[in-house]
């Protein structure tokens, strides 16, 4: 059976050659790096608070060492890497404890306006990284997990919340980049048919965590922005169309994914932070 998450499925969409590469021919060879470990340890500390703050109290919830279970989670994820890829792997001290006291910033904002984000009353926690496994034609299953999902008890409406890190946040090109925002469009049809509740009965946000404020600003600058995409039935069934395209294009009726040529869109946003853009004997993206 094959199955498929929305990184691929992302990644397809950006460069089908990318995708080959790094999924068929297996060549991929990203390790990791400060951002990555940073925004895992705030993930899985903003999400340690939640589920205290709903499932106990909210004081038991401020009570919480949330310094040290961020330093706690980045070390680990740090010595996860690290044990991974040896040497590959290397970041600072200096990186460490820059984005850690970045990260002390977050948590304080987060904890002084945590009541406009996420509200207690007739709200309850359905899950912090809750699994989507849905079966899907041609022998294909769609894997993802949600950051977080709440549900309000007098509405019904379910609301998935999505986590991101970024060091700046997001202007308005990032928010209609459909790279970005296709995910909770993703995850809100396959909760829909998990759960058998209409789309219209979900939510979808993206809570953004930005590390850095603009300098010399004559205005307040907020840390924590909230993002929610258009997200109705037409959206939905654009993204899904694409998803279609994507399972068509890459694998057979048995779920397999298919060894061929795949089209290579060179962009500079696509390129950017792609491992392959200097490798012409695996990317011949600049040929006519």
């Amino acid at each position: 059976m094959g199955k498929i998450s929305y990184s691929q499925f992302s990644q397809w969409d950006k460069c089908p050659q990318m995708w080959k590469l790094n999924y068929v021919d297996k060549l991929g060879t990203f390790t990791g790096n400060i951002y990555t470990v940073f925004g895992s340890a705030l993930h899985e500390t903003i999400q340690a608070y939640l589920v205290c703050y709903y499932e106990r109290t909210i004081k038991e919830a401020d009570a919480l060492p949330l310094d040290d279970i961020l330093m706690y989670r980045m070390k680990e994820n740090f010595k996860q890497s690290k044990a991974q890829h040896g040497n590959e792997f290397e970041i600072t001290k200096e990186d460490m404890a820059e984005f850690y006291q970045d990260g002390l910033d977050i948590i304080d904002e987060f904890l002084k306006k945590k009541t406009r984000h996420f509200s207690k009353k007739n709200t309850e926690l359905v899950g912090i990284e809750m699994k989507l496994n849905y079966d899907m034609p041609n022998n294909m299953k769609f894997n993802g997990y949600m950051d977080v999902v709440l549900h309000e008890k007098k509405t019904g409406r379910m609301r998935i919340i999505d986590i991101k890190t970024s060091t700046m946040g997001w202007n308005k090109y990032m928010k209609a980049d459909r790279n970005k925002t296709n995910q909770l469009l993703l995850y809100k049809h396959f909760l829909s048919k998990e759960l058998d509740i209409s789309v219209d009965k979900i939510d979808v946000e993206y809570l953004i965590l930005k590390r850095r404020l603009y300098e010399n600003m004559m205005y307040p600058q907020k840390r924590i922005q909230s993002f929610s995409p258009a997200s109705g039935k037409p959206s939905i069934n654009r993204v899904m169309g694409r998803l279609n395209e994507f399972m068509s294009d890459c694998f057979d009726d048995d779920g397999k994914s298919i060894d061929k040529e795949y089209l290579k869109i060179a962009s500079a946003k696509n390129c950017k932070y792609c491992e392959f853009k200097t490798r012409e004997d695996l990317c011949d993206r600049n040929k006519k």
